[in-house]
Order: structure tokens, then sequence, then C-alpha cells
């Protein structure tokens, strides 16, 4: 379990494609990777990752092809930076929500505002997702834990980065086009579904 809460960017050190698997190692800082062990959860880009190997400050992970297939993983290169957070403990603070890293799909950047300090980004998302998306509610991208400030016609909705945001994650160079991890509230996921299976019941 994640909060949602980005602890930075950090470089992807190793890259090895194979058919149906991409193993590959991200380079953490020593505060980071204090405590961490093989078998630890980590969220990447917002994919929760398993630990399978610690070598000095390369820390490795393993993305099968369900992975490569739902989420942004499979466009990884040599050198990219990817926002981490780790597992959260019992007693942690909890700044964002509930997040499990388990990505539902990736959405794309419709446009993007920038003034001043902040940053705004329209995200088109499949119409099936929007049920469970509304303004003011939670949607992790990327791994962050971000509000939603309104939705738009046709898919999509719209996020507004404060400086914070755009200092430890990548979201603010993000540009149209670009894809990014998706993963919705699932209590609002879990009330929506309630509520219409209900309904369907009360009908039939």
């Amino acid at each position: 379990m994640f909060t949602g809460i980005t602890r930075g960017v950090f470089p992807v050190v190793q890259l090895d494609r194979q058919a149906d698997l991409l193993r590959y190692a991200v380079a953490f800082p020593d505060d980071l990777g204090r405590g961490l062990e093989v078998g630890a959860s980590v969220s990447i880009d917002g994919v929760c990752q398993t630990v399978t190997g610690i070598e000095g400050t390369a820390v490795h992970f393993d993305a099968i092809a369900e992975t490569l297939d739902r989420t942004t993983l499979g466009e990884l290169q040599l050198g990219q930076f990817v926002a981490v957070e780790r597992s959260a403990k019992v007693g942690d603070e909890v700044g964002g929500h509930d997040v499990s890293g388990h990505v539902i799909g990736t959405g794309t950047i419709r446009a993007r505002r920038a003034e001043g300090h902040a940053c705004d980004l329209e995200i088109a998302a499949p119409r099936e997702w929007m049920k469970y998306i509304s303004v003011k509610g939670f949607v992790a991208v990327d791994g962050s834990s971000l509000t939603v400030g309104e939705c738009t016609s046709g898919g999509g909705f719209w996020v507004h980065l404060i400086p914070e945001t755009l200092r430890l994650t990548r979201l603010g160079e993000k540009t149209e086009g670009a894809r990014v991890n998706i993963e919705l509230d699932a209590r609002t996921v879990s009330i929506v579904d309630t509520v219409e299976r209900a309904l369907l019941e009360r009908e039939n």
C-alpha cells in the first residue's frame, strides 16, 4: 500500500528487454534505499513493483507482459527518470490517499497549461472510467495522489499541480500526447459499482 506522495525521481541505470519481460534497475539515494529488502514493494511511476535484487544503489525490478501492456513501463529508456515511492508503514502519515499501485491503464495528456508556479494538465481517459472520476475526488497519476479539478466532455479531467508536486515528479515535463499511468480511487470504484449493482437488481 502507498500514499501517493512521491519521494522524488531517480534514473533507470540498467535495462534488459526480453520477449515478455523487462528487467530494469533504478538508482536509489542512500536515504531512500535504507532498510530496503528483496521482496519489498515499491511504486515506480505508480506501478507496484517487487524488488528482485539490490546491488549497491541499484534496485532491480521485473515487469511482466501484463504490466507492460497496461502501463508505461514498457516505454522505459536507460537514463530516464522515474517517480518512486516506498510502501507505507504502520504509523506513517498519510498525506495523499490510499494507493495500491494497481494501475488500471493509461491516460493521455490532452492539454497543458503553465502559468506562474502552477501547471495544469488535462488527461484524456476512457469514457468507462469517468463514472469513477469526479470533481474533488482522488486519482493517482504516475503514482502521485492528485485531486480532480474538473471533468471535461468527451472523457477526461483536469489536475492542478502545485510547485512541490512539480519538484518531486516528472508530471510538469509531460507534453501533449504523453501517456501517464492511472489508478482510480478504490473506495469510489467500490461505492459506484455497489450502487449500480443494487439499482440493477431492483429493476429486475
